[in-house]
């Protein structure tokens, strides 16, 4: 099932999605949060969704506003595809290949969640920056909370997956991941999530002997295609990323697992990486973003200017006395 979260006429609500693009509406339901909060986890999914399509029809798509498909209770954005990592160390770090240490386990960090746009919302430039990215990932949902989870385990506690756009100010990354710490501004104004979730049973008949979602992916800038990749390219399954984010703590419902950014042009810096200078160029006020995950869908976002920052002084140089 697709489930989409939309406002119409001053509401919102949850929907099952079908294939001519109508609404179904979920009774008694306002969003993706509040099914998810029960922690039923994909069966207690699909019968909101069956109950939704035993009522009457909604609107059709085209006349709603999209949302994000959840407010998330919180995003870690994993880092898995090699060909990814090796083009922005390149571009962000000014250095090659992928470190050993990356194989050892599935790196993440914890990003903004209450920065998160749905489907055609405006991406503001985030302030002081002047190199703006996206990143074509892909996002999994967690329906059930979980701890020290297994791999095998961890498949009954993902509910379903979303196109993730991880925006990405570059030029603000490059200077913070040189403290040793971050990134911090530099992925801190603007997730995109959507158009829709899209629950885990769909996409079954695209995983492969190990375990990947064999699906693709393609990035485009006001039409044109700047990159493709297959998210079974991933170097771990979102099954082993989730167990990853378990051990010794807690997954919960509402819980997102971003993919980390494709190769083969699934961002801007990997290209610049690779080709030793901005081209294509960073984004900049009135460019559209496309990105299209087959099975899942095509989540785009219009770049618009941003605010100046708020001048903030230089860290002080303080003296060693000592009382």
């Amino acid at each position: 099932m697709r489930f989409a979260a939309y406002a119409h006429r001053h509401r919102t609500g949850l929907a099952v999605v079908d294939d001519a693009g109508v609404l179904f509406p979920v009774p008694g339901v306002r969003s993706l949060t509040d099914v998810l909060a029960s922690g039923g986890g994909l069966p207690a999914l699909l019968d909101a969704g069956a109950a939704a399509l035993d009522a009457p029809p909604g609107p059709h798509v085209s006349e709603v506003r999209l949302l994000p498909p959840l407010r998330p209770a919180s995003v870690r954005d994993f880092v898995t595809f090699e060909e990814h990592v090796e083009g922005v160390r390149r571009s962000v770090e000014g250095t090659g290949g992928v470190p050993e240490q990356w194989y050892a386990a599935p790196t993440f960090y914890f990003t903004n969640p209450h920065a998160i746009l749905g489907p055609g919302e405006d991406v503001p430039v985030p302030p002081g920056s002047a190199a703006l990215d996206f990143e074509l990932e892909v996002g999994a949902v967690i329906g059930r909370e979980g701890r020290d989870l297994t791999p095998e385990q961890a498949r009954d506690h993902i509910v379903g997956y979303t196109v993730f756009n991880d925006w990405s100010a570059r030029d603000l990354q490059s200077a913070e991941m040189k403290v040793g710490l971050g990134p911090c501004k530099g992925k801190d104004t603007a997730t995109s999530l959507g158009p829709c979730l899209v629950t885990a049973d769909e996409l079954e008949p695209h995983r492969d002997a190990d375990g990947f979602l064999r699906l693709a992916l393609t990035a485009e800038i006001n039409g044109e295609n700047v990159g493709e990749d297959l998210l079974s390219h991933m170097s771990w399954t979102f099954e082993e990323m989730t167990a990853y984010a378990s051990r010794g703590t807690r997954v919960v419902p509402g819980d997102v697992l971003g993919s980390g950014t494709c190769g083969n042009g699934g961002c801007l810096a990997e290209l610049w990486g690779r080709r030793g200078e901005q081209s294509p160029p960073p984004l900049k006020p009135g460019d559209t973003v496309a990105l299209t995950v087959a099975g899942i869908g095509t989540l785009t976002n219009t770049v618009v200017a941003g605010v100046e920052p708020v001048p903030l002084p230089a860290g002080r140089r303080r003296g060693r006395e000592r009382p």
